[in-house]
């Protein structure tokens, strides 16, 4: 898997190659130092990933890379490389867990009674173990 971040340079609409197949093709602008046009596909149901995302929107795709081998009717070999898009989110826009992780989201925010938490204290006491 891998990420990238980018300006959304072009969007196309999506293709039905087959009655089975479709796919959507759009291109970022990286921001390096010498900023690169690249291309991605999204196929099938991640289409529809596409349809809120505006051009020039600052975005992050996650990917994979695929490779594939083709063989012309001539018999000369070729071979493809594909960037398949799998998530894209507008930069800022993020439906993961807070960073501070489950903490973050209060998941203990009851304190351990006194009482309790002086009971643990004895079990652990009277547990002799050396670890």
């Amino acid at each position: 898997m891998y990420k990238l971040t980018g300006t959304v340079k072009v969007l196309n609409p999506t293709q039905a190659i087959s009655e089975k197949f479709s796919k959507r093709e759009f291109v970022i602008e990286t921001q390096d130092q010498y900023p690169q046009l690249v291309m991605f596909q999204a196929t099938q149901d991640k289409c529809a990933l596409l349809d809120n995302i505006q051009l020039s929107s600052q975005v992050e795709v996650s990917f994979n890379l695929r490779g594939r081998e083709w063989t012309s009717p001539a018999g000369e070999v070729k071979y493809f490389n594909t960037l398949e898009a799998w998530r894209i989110e507008t930069v800022g826009q993020s439906n993961t867990m807070p960073t501070g992780g489950p903490s973050a989201m209060s998941l203990n925010s009851d304190p351990i009674p006194a009482a309790t938490a002086s009971a643990v204290t004895s079990r652990e006491e009277e547990d002799d173990l050396p670890f």
